[in-house]
């Protein structure tokens, strides 16, 4: 579990078919094997690591669902460690699993900040709502506004000075994960229901007939 706080921003240093090599510092602290790291909001299993990378592999469902096929040696990434409870929930809660991956359509600059509009799947925007949360590339950010095939973000100063989003370009493909609420309603709302029903008192005997 993660809360979509970057830590900081890595550098890829070697890309294989089945690994993946990052140059770090800050989420190397007190790492261990087995440990996640979030990549670009893709959970991630450490495998190895030294003083100034780690080292995760990559299944075939990772490089299906996310970017992080597509990384080059020299790429940047968003990088956060797995949340722990000494650690303050600052953004929302974030799995790690990403659902889809969509397109940034437009970044247009502000006073102090970025306006990027990202074109993504039916499959994802139906769980998007103005005023709640989504992660782009592992960041936690509040919906400005949606369409039915997009969703517009604002990449404040800080986010833009210290996540990859302050280099985002239109064309960009980017790793997105819905809000695990809206899921969870989802489910619930679709699912079997289960209480007090003329099915249940009959059942137990309340009611005959």
């Amino acid at each position: 579990m993660f809360t979509g706080i970057v830590e900081e921003i890595g550098s890829v240093a070697s890309m294989g078919e089945h690994n993946l090599t990052v140059r770090a510092t800050k989420v190397l602290r007190g790492l261990e094997i087995g440990d996640s790291i979030a990549v670009n909001g893709t959970c991630l299993t450490v495998t190895g690591f030294d003083s100034a990378s780690f080292s995760v592999d990559i299944m075939e469902e990772t490089v299906k669902r996310t970017n992080i096929g597509g990384l080059k040696t020299g790429d940047s990434v968003n990088l956060e460690g797995a949340l722990t409870l000494s650690r303050g929930l600052g953004g929302h809660l974030v799995q790690g699993h990403v659902d889809a991956t969509g397109r940034i359509a437009s970044v247009t600059p502000g006073d102090a900040s970025l306006l990027v509009s990202i074109n993504a799947p039916p499959e994802l925007m139906r769980y998007v709502v103005e005023k709640g949360f989504i992660a782009v590339d592992g960041v936690s950010l509040t919906v400005v506004e949606r369409t039915n095939a997009s969703f517009s973000v604002s990449i404040v100063g800080f986010t833009r000075d210290n996540t990859i989003l302050g280099r985002a370009r239109s064309g960009n493909t980017v790793n997105l994960e819905a809000d695990i609420i809206a899921k969870y309603v989802e489910s619930y709302i679709k699912g079997p229901r289960e209480g007090i029903s003329e099915g249940f008192l009959k059942e137990h005997g309340f009611i005959t007939g």
